[in-house]
């Protein structure tokens, strides 16, 4: 496992210096099926998105998006793993195709990145601990303090709403500091909560409110003419996956529900 993430890192490199020697971007698909793989990051501990099993495999509902995307264009998937913090940066870097992380579409993510077309909706939920009466609403994060992925939607949610938030990498993490009283509360994707209390279902928290909206959750690249038929090809891929009934056996796999569809009202 070691020696091949070592491959992979070196091969990114390369293509990274690669890219350097000309003025004009090389179209991203072509590299793609030139090195015979798509690089995919994502976070691997955001269950059931991204994380490791009982064997230390990467899987989850993004894991096999991800493989089945690879396989419509004609090549493997790897798969590197990095904190939220740095899927971005390698993204912009080139070290990355594509990020493959439950990541929401946003306004300002669209002016930077361009977007695939949605594969799964989410609403957020605020979470805080069972004795907790003080929180009810978004409303009453005002003055409170939140734990949440540094840059994430539900940081700028939080703090839209007034709150003061830390920063963490892992949904566990967040869990643990509202359950322990270090912050009063937390926002995170619905499914994602629903995971962690099916595997903890006597933990002290509890969610107190839903966004009204769900979250529109697609899958960005770097914004550009040279990723343009990549763009098209993921599309592809995902409307594949939805019109032969993939992504709703996916999303009942990992959710228990189909999140692959438009939200009605």
């Amino acid at each position: 496992m070691k020696k091949k993430l070592a491959l992979v890192l070196a091969l990114i490199l390369c293509a990274g210096l690669m890219a350097g020697f000309t003025d004009k971007p090389e179209d991203a698909l072509s590299q793609i099926r030139d090195r015979g793989a798509l690089i995919i990051a994502m976070e691997g501990t955001w269950s059931p998105w991204t994380y490791h099993d009982e064997n230390d495999e990467l899987v989850g509902y993004d894991v096999e998006v991800g493989r089945c995307i690879a396989e419509h264009l004609g090549v493997e998937a790897w798969f590197v793993e990095s904190e939220w913090s740095g899927l971005f940066a390698g993204l912009d870097s080139g070290r990355y195709d594509l990020v493959i992380n439950g990541v929401d579409i946003t306004d300002e993510r669209s002016e930077k990145y361009d977007f695939s077309d949605p594969y799964a909706y989410d609403r957020t939920a605020l979470v805080v601990r069972e004795d907790n009466e003080d929180i009810t609403s978004f409303e009453d994060l005002k003055g409170k303090t939140t734990s949440n992925s540094i840059g994430s939607t539900y940081m700028e949610l939080a703090e839209d709403y007034g709150a003061t938030c830390e920063g963490v990498e892992s949904l566990g993490e967040t869990m643990q500091m509202v359950r322990s009283g270090r912050v009063d509360a937390t926002l995170n994707a619905e499914s994602s909560v629903a995971d962690y209390f099916n595997a903890q279902p006597d933990a002290p928290l509890k969610i107190v409110a839903y966004t009204e909206q769900a979250n529109h959750i697609a899958i960005p690249m770097r914004k550009g003419e040279e990723t343009a038929s990549l763009l098209e090809a993921v599309n592809e891929a995902i409307a594949a996956m939805r019109e032969d009934g993939t992504l709703a056996e996916l999303s009942e796999k990992y959710f228990g529900a189909d999140i692959t569809q438009v939200p009605e009202g």
